[in-house]
């Protein structure tokens, strides 16, 4: 049950252990649902902050978006460290991401024209395809499926971090940012890494409706699968600006 999502985990069903009757188990349904609103939530708080990039409110959208960085990463810590407060902090931090989103994409909007519906387009047909290979059985979740995406992803978590560590110095990674094959190259390697987190990620939310984890867990389950969709999400539109730069 090990996944390259940093939210979930064996321990967190463990922790939660079994609901007390079958009626206050978690649903696959419910999860699902769950999910919907999380991403209904921060698609409105992205259209705020989106709306004011648009008016020229440049002070605010760019307070909007450190406001929603700094403010999702700590409601991510809390949801992870307690899931049973997953039904407040996730749509909290399905709010606050948003925020933050609507502003990075109206830079990168910009930057690029037309660059951000591309991104949703892209980032809505990985997710529609990752589910439908997922549900047909294309990709079964063995162990060394998981150990491999694990692997991978905690290689692309170190480069980034050695890149932020390196930028503190003034030097950074040319490879992470630059416009030309290899940079292209790169982001397209972690955009598929990032894709295959939602496989585990589909399982995992599988494990916890056979598990029989309490009811709250659905919230959790939707939470932690938008953390990897902002991720994609993030990483296509990266992908794509460097390709837009590499033409200009």
């Amino acid at each position: 049950m090990a996944t390259a999502n940093p939210t979930m985990n064996e321990e967190v069903y463990r922790r939660a252990g079994l609901a007390d009757t079958p009626t206050q188990a978690m649903t696959l349904q419910g999860a699902v649902l769950k999910t919907a609103i999380l991403l209904v939530i921060l698609l409105v708080a992205a259209a705020y902050t989106w709306s004011q990039a648009a008016a020229g409110a440049t002070t605010l959208t760019y307070g909007l978006l450190i406001a929603g960085s700094i403010g999702g990463l700590i409601t991510s810590v809390v949801t992870v460290f307690a899931p049973r407060v997953s039904p407040f902090t996730a749509p909290l931090y399905a709010a606050l991401q948003g925020l933050a989103l609507g502003g990075i994409s109206a830079v990168f909007e910009a930057m690029y024209p037309g660059v951000v519906i591309q991104a949703v387009g892209l980032s809505i047909g990985v997710l529609a395809v990752m589910l439908f290979i997922y549900g047909t059985g294309v990709i079964r979740v063995t162990e060394r499926f998981r150990i491999g995406v694990v692997a991978d992803t905690g290689a692309v978590c170190l480069v980034y971090l050695v890149d932020i560590v390196l930028s503190l110095f003034g030097v950074r990674l040319p490879f992470i940012h630059e416009a030309g094959l290899v940079g292209i190259g790169f982001s397209l390697v972690v955009v598929v890494i990032a894709a295959l987190n939602l496989v585990l990620d589909f399982d995992f939310i599988e494990q916890g409706v056979r598990y029989q984890a309490p009811k709250y867990m659905e919230c959790y389950g939707g939470f932690s699968l938008l953390v990897t969709l902002v991720w994609m999400y993030l990483e296509i539109l990266r992908l794509l600006a460097k390709m837009r730069g590499s033409r200009d």
